[in-house]
């Protein structure tokens, strides 16, 4: 399980992010599609690291909101 963060790009397709892997972003057209494409994405980051013998960073991530 990965915490993400989805967010409106600027070419009007859903940007999202896993910030405790590192590099780890995608994009689709819909919230939808922009998910499925990050589920693949950590899926791929993930076997990469193990066949590459590295470990694979814990989950470490906490939502704040701060208002301003």
């Amino acid at each position: 399980m990965r915490e993400v963060i989805i967010y409106p790009g600027e070419d009007g397709y859903w940007v999202v992010e896993c910030p405790t892997l590192p590099g780890c972003i995608s994009q689709g057209k819909t919230k939808e599609e922009a998910i499925q494409n990050i589920r693949e994405a950590i899926e791929g980051y993930i076997t990469v690291l193990k066949e590459d013998g590295l470990s694979v960073p814990e989950e470490r991530f906490e939502v704040l909101t701060v208002v301003v």
